[in-house]
């Protein structure tokens, strides 16, 4: 009986989350309330404006450094501004309803102008109007001057052909509307005036939305003529990080899941320490470092299991690098990581060399791919956009000199921004040869344009691209409880079609198949003690891993701006697959353009209510199929 009484209580809290409207981001900003599934959008944030309007500090993604936690229907936010500590609290009310809460304590005097809930109002509001309650006036947006516009009410509502915004207030509130180049920003008082140390300043109100909802078909249309580049399959991060929990996790992934590539770490510092003590002549089967033999071994499970390697460097030995090490975030001023050597290049390049000659006789592991990690920014080794070409051409004409297969990683970047990094290697025909794929991380940069240089780059030289770590928020670790939300989830497997349909990657490595950034909720991770279990993450990437080998990317086009889709074929059996992110209410689908062959296909579905859950099949006429997906949810329609 108590089993049951803990179950129907954990199926309630779901239950709560799963129903959850307010897309609310882990640093405080808000992007919306969804209802019935649509996306009503906006962008908040929590703003401090200095004295006169001269300068604003707002919370915004890697500004602060803020913690996030959900209990029940409410997301709770608790970050600062200089010398202010704010909580956000914001409660789902139902209906397109949220109810907010902010609470601000300075720990010093500020002289300021006050801290507002500052609210950037969507472009499709810049014909509509504002009202107040109690008010004949209404504002029209597009003939508002750029003075500010005060309106003391309880209540206004913001207003375009087909939807609207309210704010309600138990007391009148003193609004204040600004337009500029930013466009139209409206400020939500939560404090007025200066705040002496210790004042404590609390401001209640509700957001509500209401509108039309988009329910009209999506049509999806196929060019299976226009074929691209191949997605071997989705593959993952192994570096092992988290003795107590990295194992369970790293066993779930692998058993339930088609990984395809795998990344693992190569510990430098740990291999050599020494530079003139060789690992190899120091009786390595007993004296081997333990960090260095589990990150072997870990290479080893995933050869066997079938997968390329691509081994990577976070460190190097102090004789490698110029400086002492150091591997936190810089001070201002100073720069990520540290430089590599040039007067112990040549050692550095044996080193690394004898380690992956080692994991090859004594692993078995053929290393396809060798990178320091994010070497653009110093994640921990930095080298210039000239010093990486010179280390391919250097180490990759070492492992020749060495008998190796194994190729150089051009890029391997923080981000999809830093893509200036890699044209001297591009451009040099001399490290063409030692060049095995080109790689960027997905932390940021994803503008199409930007996104487009990585392809363009691929093309250029007829070399595979890899997203080397995929996911969308380097600094969620510090608020893990982010990661069981539906925001989280789809906002990362809709960067992955992105990826798909914009890049053609060869693979996409998620950060990480480990506890680190885990897909997996429970186990002890993140203090989690409920029993390991997947979370609609976890389904997410088990769904897109499910694209059938060696499939090749063909054209797809959807015809409405919240839907994302990437399809793929593989040439030798029209085995079609089309991944699709359904980001609004519930409404049919018309897929155009699949090869006739096809009679039935079947359909997955994501969601907060479904885990990868298979449709009957679809019948395929004259190569369309006509479906239905819920509000919300990752679908893949594949052969069976």
């Amino acid at each position: 009986m108590k089993h049951c009484i803990t179950f129907v209580f954990f199926l309630l809290i779901f239950s709560d989350i799963a129903c959850a409207q307010t897309e609310l981001q882990p640093w405080g900003n808000l992007d919306g309330i969804r209802k019935g599934g649509q996306l009503f959008s906006f962008e908040s944030s929590l703003t401090i404006i200095d004295k006169g309007w001269t300068r604003n500090s707002s919370t915004r993604k890697e500004a602060q450094q803020p913690k996030y936690t959900r209990d029940g229907n409410k997301q709770i936010v608790n970050t600062a501004i200089d010398s202010l500590l704010l909580v956000e609290t914001v409660k789902d009310a139902g209906n397109g309803k949220a109810k907010i809460k902010i609470e601000a304590t300075a720990k010093s005097d500020m002289t300021i102008e006050g801290v507002f809930f500052k609210l950037n109002l969507p472009t499709t509001y810049n014909n509509g109007s504002i009202t107040a309650k109690g008010s004949s006036i209404s504002y029209n947006i597009a003939q508002l001057r750029p003075e500010n516009l005060k309106i003391i009410s309880k209540e206004i509502t913001v207003i375009n052909a087909r939807q609207q915004l309210k704010f309600s207030f138990k007391d009148a509130a003193s609004f204040i509307i600004k337009k500029n180049s930013n466009g139209t920003e409206l400020y939500v008082p939560v404090q007025t005036g200066n705040i002496a140390k210790g004042q404590n300043t609390t401001q209640e109100f509700t957001i509500s939305v209401s509108g039309e909802t988009n329910k009209k078909p999506v049509q999806v249309r196929l060019d299976a003529g226009n074929q691209g580049r191949v997605f071997v399959g989705f593959g993952g991060n192994f570096r092992l990080q988290k003795p107590d929990t990295d194992p369970e996790v790293i066993d779930y992934c692998l058993n339930n899941m088609r990984v395809a590539w795998g990344r693992v770490e190569m510990p430098f510092a740990q291999w050599q320490p020494e530079k003139d003590i060789d690992p190899l002549l120091q009786d390595p089967n007993g004296n081997l470092n333990a960090h260095v033999r589990e990150s072997m071994e870990m290479a080893q499970r995933l050869q066997r299991i079938g997968m390329p390697i691509i081994l990577t460097s976070w460190n190097a030995p102090k004789w490698a690098i110029i400086g002492e090490p150091h591997y936190r975030q810089p001070k201002p001023g100073e720069q990520w990581g540290n430089s590599l050597n040039p007067e112990n290049m040549q050692a550095t390049y044996k080193s690394i060399t004898d380690y992956i000659v080692y994991l090859k006789d004594k692993f078995g592991v053929d290393v396809s791919l060798f990178s320091f990690n994010e070497s653009d920014l110093g994640i921990n080794v930095r080298v210039t956009a000239q010093e990486h070409n010179t280390l391919i051409k250097g180490l990759g004409a070492y492992f020749v000199s060495r008998g190796l297969k194994t190729k150089m990683l051009l890029g391997d970047n923080s981000d999809a921004t830093t893509y200036e990094f890699i044209y001297p290697a591009l451009n040099d025909p001399d490290a063409r040869p030692y060049i095995g794929a080109i790689s960027f991380h997905s932390w940021r940069g994803w503008k199409t344009e930007t996104l487009q240089k990585w392809a363009d780059a691929a093309k250029k030289i007829n070399a595979p691209l890899i997203v080397g770590e995929g996911s969308i928020d380097a600094a969620a670790w510090n608020y893990p409880d982010i990661f069981q939300e539906q925001t989280y989830a789809i906002e990362e497997i809709n960067l992955y079609l992105r990826l798909l349909k914009i890049c053609e990657p060869i693979t996409i490595l998620q950060w990480q198949l480990t506890a680190d950034y885990s897909p997996l909720i429970g186990g002890g991770i993140f203090g989690n003690n409920e029993p390991l279990h997947p979370g609609q993450r976890f389904w997410n990437l088990k769904q897109l891993a499910s694209t059938p080998k060696n499939s090749i990317y063909i054209a797809a086009q959807a015809d409405q701006e919240d839907v994302t889709c990437a399809a793929l074929i593989n040439s030798q059996t029209d085995d079609a697959t089309v991944h699709l992110i359904n980001n609004g209410a519930k409404r049919g689908f018309i897929i155009s353009g699949l090869p006739k062959t096809h009679k039935k296909l079947v359909l997955y579905i994501t969601s907060t209510k479904l885990s990868m859950k298979k449709r009957s099949k679809i019948e395929v006429v004259n190569g369309e199929a006509h479906f239905t997906l819920p509000a919300v949810c990752f679908a893949s329609l594949m052969t069976e």
